[in-house]
């Protein structure tokens, strides 16, 4: 086996392998014959089959398994001698070739990038901070209230926070349209699930009123038929329901799973959700500037293979999250280019990150991880067997200790990087998604 090499670009490698024929010739024979030992024909017994026959029947195969894996040893050989660091798999491609003692292949294929992380000095990293006061769990403590809200018939007219039921019948020119209208339609006034002139109409009406009115839907409109037209909408108001929010006692305090129905108790465990929540919106919004920093600062070329292995990867987990949601993915075929930006940006940051925690020796110590597990687990009810649990399997503490290794460069680069604190806004960081 003989290889040589030769580079097309930055990354792409061309190596010409050269695989004897006379060698795959020699490997052919034993491997037949183990292959015929099970071979069964009528009129022999198992393992007295004539090599001849075994020939004709497997000898296609047996060639083509050898071959592959005297390219396979010529390519890792020629790779291995030569310190290459191969990205994704090697494309084989036979050549054209006058020898008749060998057969003259080239394998094409990506190598890693080889860079230094580059200067942050110059990067700017902005750092909310936000301290959670009596203020922040009374919010917290209203958003739980309502999600818990019940509702009581009204004899007034309909107003903001009310839940109304409806019906309603929209025409355009006279003529009743898709989707406009509806039986017994519930809705709460002031959450934006109607446009805000059919909203501002039911607004003051009782059980029992009917009204007519205009509506003129916006030019940017999902429905391209009705976008900036004028319609006419005839409802019938059949329920007033007023909001009626549970109050901050022993009863709610029970039904937020504390189970003496302290209310203090209550209070101290939402002001530690909360904690533990605002801490995690802030670390994810600095290490999202860390990522765009680290981007910026190293502009490597990455291999394609990875690329398209990363691709293929995103389509999968795709499938399989339509699937668990109860959708036919055959009834939405995946288009690769949808995930292309967002590949790239993944293999890119995966390995920059991997220079840099070579480089800066900043690999998860066995504490870091055990105190990132401790976190996780503070919020459940049996803490403990949650740590046992992610220490029942390698793969769910490698999962923790990929987030250290993170939380490791988060803090090397602010370490290097430009940074400046400054306050958050609670609500603006709470209604953010994340």
């Amino acid at each position: 086996m003989e290889a040589t090499t030769a580079q097309a670009n930055e990354l792409e490698r061309r190596i010409d392998l050269s695989i004897a024929i006379a060698d795959v010739e020699k490997e052919m024979e034993p491997r037949l014959r183990r292959m015929g030992r099970n071979m069964k024909v009528p009129g022999f017994r198992p393992g007295k089959v004539p090599f001849a026959m075994i020939k004709q029947q497997y000898g296609d195969q047996a060639r083509h398994e050898v071959l592959s894996e005297q390219l396979d040893r010529a390519f890792g050989e020629a790779v291995t001698a030569q310190k290459l660091h191969v990205a994704g798999y090697p494309r084989l491609e036979p050549k054209a070739s006058e020898s008749t003692t060998h057969m003259e292949f080239t394998a094409v294929f990506e190598v890693y990038p080889e860079f230094v992380p580059g200067d942050l000095s110059s990067a700017e990293i902005e750092r909310p901070t936000l301290e959670i006061s009596a203020a922040e769990v009374d919010k917290t403590l209203d958003i739980l209230r309502k999600q818990r809200v019940r509702y009581d018939s009204a004899d007034r007219g309909a107003a903001k926070e009310d839940r109304v039921v409806i019906d309603f019948t929209g025409k355009k020119d006279g003529v009743a349209f898709q989707g406009g209208s509806a039986t017994d339609y519930p809705f709460v006034l002031g959450q934006g699930m109607m446009l805000p002139d059919f909203e501002n109409a039911v607004e003051g009406a009782k059980a029992g009123e009917s009204k007519t009115f205009d509506l003129t839907f916006p030019e940017d409109y999902h429905a391209k038929d009705l976008a900036g037209q004028t319609v006419q909408f005839e409802i019938t108001v059949k329920q007033v329901q007023a909001p009626r929010l549970p109050d901050v006692d022993a009863d709610f305090a029970k039904m937020m799973g504390v189970v003496d129905g302290d209310v203090e108790k209550m209070r101290a465990e939402v002001e530690a959700n909360l904690k533990r929540e605002v801490k995690r919106r802030i670390e994810a919004k600095i290490k999202d500037q860390v990522m765009e920093a680290l981007i910026k600062a190293n502009p490597i070329a990455i291999p394609s293979s990875l690329v398209d292995m990363e691709i293929q990867r995103l389509m999968q987990s795709a499938r399989q999250d339509m699937e668990q949601r109860g959708m036919k993915v055959k009834d939405m075929p995946l288009q690769p280019e949808w995930f292309a930006e967002q590949a790239k940006r993944r293999v890119t940051l995966g390995l920059i990150l991997a220079e840099v925690v070579k480089t800066e020796n900043l690999q998860a110590s066995p504490e870091q991880v055990r105190g990132l597990v401790e976190d996780m687990a503070a919020s459940y009810e049996q803490p403990e067997e949650v740590i046992r649990w992610y220490y029942a399997q390698p793969q769910r503490l490698s999962d923790v200790e990929g987030v250290a290794i993170e939380a490791n460069v988060v803090e090397w680069v602010l370490g290097k990087a430009k940074v400046t604190d400054k306050a958050a806004v609670f609500d603006e960081l709470m209604n953010q998604q994340q």
